[in-house]
């Protein structure tokens, strides 16, 4: 595996012949080759050598890949074989002459229909594994792909858990003290690309992690439910409803933010579609559909409901936040101009009701200003604890707060940080009531140079004390 991948063109390993090289991804590389004893196309998968590495880790994959192996649907590509040759691991599936559903959506190719067909075939697949138990733990559009004549096939079943060095049980996650450093790092870095699988980490891919997914919490079928929704919104939308300019912010909208309805995104999509979608990807597992076979009830129901013409329309309350949405992105300043105004007709209301005299109005003008003054303060006073808590890690360097966002500056990224941090966080935006939530960047290793020029900008919060004493006045600014 450490030579070129198009070496391997023009090689046999055990009685398939490697043809051509098809695609490269996180757990390895794709030929399609052919079964020479079968005299049929395969797609030969050949793992990383780190992912299997470990012969007991090794050994419950074979394992776990056989049991997937063993599950039959015309909507999940099939696993023919496991085995090694010439030192390779390598897993022969069913060779799919089709695109991904990415490049569907990239194409702008797919209508209402087409995407709600899609998502039912694959939803008729998930339900019979997970009546078998079997959770796929990485639903996304680059694993669904549509044959040339319409038939949506789902790839990599079950392949997802051999990512886990955690527990064996194929429905529970890891444990949060079990993750390595060095990928939680990455999770919390910009520069990690946001579509990338985290290998020994949190099983799934970050822009379609359950909410339980992305806490690295144990997992169920209502997992691949809330994957399956992102991919429906995705087909129907054309872009993921959960994003951020980082993949710690993309986490982060996934377990705390709701996505903007699909009826309100385009107009003319149908009720019972955003009900689906919606209930798809509640953040508690308990309150989406329990597993897929109670989503395709619901999505044969709008499927037949498409193909008769039947709409229905949105009730009061949906037209109502409609309406809310288009007039706050009118307002200057946005929903704060919005509530402003508010306000400030409340008031004037009272005032004319209640004849009270103008002079009140600048007792009331100081109130509010003092109250907006608490509430203003309030972030500061959150952030300042969160440095406090902090600042007993030994390995904290530093912390700024910027832009909406901490920095934390660490010697050495460790799991335990990280988790720590996140923790914090989480605490934090869970009282907030308003405003955007706060994010977090680890920045660890940093030369002496980019540490000085951290410091110096604004937003210091905490300062250790071994930090050069030049730039110790900067500790407890306020920002």
């Amino acid at each position: 595996m450490n030579a070129s991948p198009d070496s391997l063109v023009g090689r046999t390993l055990k009685h398939y012949a490697v043809e051509e090289l098809i695609g490269q991804g996180g757990m390895g590389v794709v030929y399609r080759a052919r079964d020479t004893k079968l005299q049929r196309p395969v797609a030969l998968k050949l793992l990383r050598p780190d992912l299997v590495a470990d012969p007991e880790r090794k050994t419950r994959f074979f394992q776990e890949a056989r049991a997937a192996a063993a599950l039959t649907h015309p909507a999940i590509a099939q696993v023919y074989d496991i085995d090694e040759d010439q030192g390779l691991t390598f897993i022969a599936m069913e060779y799919i002459d089709g695109r991904t559903v990415s490049l569907l959506v990239a194409g702008r190719e797919l209508d209402l229909m087409g995407a709600v067909e899609i998502a039912l075939q694959i939803a008729e697949g998930l339900a019979k594994a997970h009546a078998g138990n079997l959770i796929h733990r990485d639903i996304k559009s680059d694993n669904i792909m549509v044959t040339t004549d319409g038939h949506a096939k789902l790839l990599d079943f079950g392949l997802a858990k051999l990512f886990d060095v955690g527990s064996s049980d194929a429905s529970v996650s890891l444990d949060a003290g079990q993750i390595p450093t060095q990928t939680m790092t990455q999770v919390l870095r910009p520069s990690f690309a946001p579509t990338q699988t985290l290998a020994g980490t949190i099983k799934g891919t970050i822009n379609y992690m359950s909410p339980e997914q992305a806490r690295g919490k144990a997992l169920s079928p209502a997992s691949d439910v809330f994957s399956l929704g992102i991919v429906l919104y995705e087909m129907v939308i054309g872009e993921r409803p959960f994003k951020g300019e980082t993949p710690f912010d993309t986490m982060h909208s996934i377990a705390f933010e709701e996505q903007r309805p699909v009826t309100i995104v385009r107009r003319n999509m149908p009720l019972r579609l955003h009900q689906i979608i919606t209930r798809c990807l509640r953040k508690r597992p308990e309150d989406r559909y329990p597993d897929a076979q109670a989503l395709v009830v619901d999505l044969k129901s709008l499927k037949r409901d498409l193909e008769s013409g039947t709409r229905e329309s949105l009730p009061v309350g949906e037209k109502l936040r409609s309406g809310l949405e288009r007039l706050t992105a009118a307002m200057p300043f946005g929903r704060t101009g919005l509530l402003v105004l508010i306000a400030a007709l409340l008031v004037t209301i009272v005032f004319f009701v209640l004849q009270i005299p103008w002079g009140n109005l600048f007792t009331l003008a100081a109130f509010a200003f003092l109250f907006n003054r608490s509430i203003r303060g309030r972030k500061a006073r959150q952030m300042r604890g969160f440095a406090d808590k902090m600042s007993k890690d030994p390995a904290v360097r530093a912390i700024l707060f910027r832009d909406n966002a901490a920095t934390v500056i660490v010697d050495k990224a460790q799991a335990k940080t990280n988790i720590r941090i996140t923790s914090l966080l989480d605490a934090i935006n869970h009282r907030r009531f308003f405003g955007d939530p706060i994010g977090a960047e680890i920045k660890d290793n940093l030369t002496d140079t980019e540490f000085q020029a951290l410091l110096k900008t604004p937003g210091i919060l905490y300062a250790r004390d071994d930090t050069p004493p030049a730039e110790k006045s900067s500790k407890r600014k306020k920002f």
